[in-house]
């Protein structure tokens, strides 16, 4: 069985050949690390400043800060809004001349900014991306003005009853721990946020030895290397010049706090004005890189992964219950989530959460047919080539490898895993959620759900 692409810390220089490209890696003495995937047939590129930290790291900003949650997601927005040589319209203009697709994320344990172009624009959107990274001026007037911006996103997020669900879900089943607080603030700690709190997080947090850049597509990487230390050497922000000792970097997040204590079964309820109950149902999932991540892949796949999984086929397709369902994880460096999701009519929620259960559990009991087997493996398959066309896909592939376990399976290499999956293993994944005290989040109209 093949074995997955490595990344070592103190590897100074990592070239591999895959598919018919090249994955070269580059770990600068500063921390920084740059890694490219070449694809031969490319005419674009997409390139990622990404940032190892995220929304659950706020608890190790101020804890005197009132407005310290929602900072990363806050800094996120700024870092658009102007540096001392381009005004925040220069950057879009920029931008928008050579019709680029470019955007930022902030997740639970990371933050990206990046841009896909065709291959004659690249460095243009590298030293773009590189002066917004290091030179923000968080303008305190664009603070105000973003500050609105994110109010109305969370309002707009308030509106949508299937985000109420996923946050609540996370808040519920996580409870006390970082990863269970939502990503981007409440409307309470964005009015009380202060630009100095925004700003000590971009400073302490935001350097060399935090920075991952990755690039896919039609990408030469020693000419990508010499274009970030160009742009760092060049940051009006001492803090980026790579010829700085740093402390050595590391995978992990250091201290982490101790996983929450299995919850009690329980129902939350949370009342909304609306034709449908949005649904979730679930518990704690497994870590990144738990070695039963291919059977969990297999399971849910099975459950409830397309139109003809069986909660598409018992809920929508046998009982019109609801127009959408399905299962789903999420892994984190210390934590995970199992759940599964269905839209109904709130009279049909109390028969939409028992045919739930009853199915993982039938996993649980009985396992899958060969024929489940096979279509769930060609299922996955079939997704992960299509994904991998992408040269943004591919981008994000090589970041989340290095800012989380080190290893990169390419798809080869992951299908000889999921192949090898057991009948038993799958069994045992399902039994560890059907025998968990699973959670239900309801918003809606629950009055008439009888929950």
């Amino acid at each position: 069985m093949r074995e997955p692409i490595l990344f070592p810390l103190d590897l100074p220089e990592l070239s591999v050949e895959l598919g018919g490209g090249r994955i070269r890696r580059t770990v600068h003495p500063s921390g920084l690390r740059i890694l490219t995937e070449h694809m031969p047939a490319a005419r674009s590129a997409t390139i990622g400043f990404w940032i190892g930290v995220g929304s659950r790291d706020e608890q190790a900003e101020r804890n005197d800060a009132p407005g310290s949650l929602g900072s990363t997601h806050f800094l996120e927005h700024l870092l658009f809004k102007g540096t001392p040589t381009n005004s925040a319209y220069k950057i879009a203009t920029d931008f928008d001349r050579i019709g680029a697709e470019h955007n930022a994320l902030t997740a639970k344990e990371y933050t990206c900014y990046y841009a896909k172009v065709r291959d004659a624009d690249f460095e243009l959107a590298v030293g773009s991306l590189a002066d917004m990274v290091t030179n923000s001026l968080l303008d305190p007037e664009e603070f105000e003005n973003e500050r609105g911006v994110i109010l109305e996103e969370l309002a707009m997020a308030a509106d949508d009853l299937g985000d109420v669900a996923s946050e609540r879900f996370f808040e519920e089943v996580l409870h006390d721990h970082p990863l269970g607080r939502p990503i981007g603030g409440t409307p309470e700690t964005i009015r009380a946020a202060k630009r100095d709190d925004v700003d000590h997080h971009y400073r302490d947090r935001y350097d060399p030895s935090t920075l991952v850049i990755t690039a896919a597509g039609a990408v030469d990487h020693d000419r990508l290397v010499e274009l970030v230390l160009q742009a760092l050497a060049a940051s009006h922000e001492e803090r980026w010049h790579t010829d700085r000792e740093r402390t050595p970097v590391r995978r992990g997040r250091g201290t982490t706090p101790d996983a929450p204590a299995a919850a009690a079964p329980k129902i939350v309820k949370v009342e909304r004005p609306s034709e449908q109950i949005n649904l979730l149902l679930g518990t704690r999932g497994f870590v990144a890189g738990d070695p039963r991540r291919f059977a969990f892949g297999m399971m849910n796949s099975v459950l409830g992964g397309g139109m003809s999984s069986r909660l598409f086929q018992e809920i929508r397709e046998k009982r019109g219950l609801a127009y959408t369902t399905y299962s789903f994880g999420a892994s984190y460096s210390d934590e995970g989530l199992f759940g599964i999701f269905a839209g109904s009519a709130p009279e049909k929620t109390a028969q939409v959460i028992e045919l739930s259960k009853l199915e993982l559990a039938r996993i649980a009991s009985d396992g899958i047919t060969e024929e489940e087997f096979e279509r769930s493996l060609g299922q996955i398959a079939g997704s992960s080539a299509l994904a991998l066309e992408d040269t943004e896909t591919r981008m994000g592939r090589l970041a989340r490898a290095e800012l989380g376990s080190g290893e990169l399976y390419d798809l080869d290499t992951s299908l000889e895993q999921f192949a090898a999956v057991t009948a038993d293993e799958i069994k045992a994944v399902a039994a560890h959620f059907a025998n968990a005290p699973l959670t239900v989040v309801a918003v809606g109209d629950t009055t008439k759900s009888g929950l």
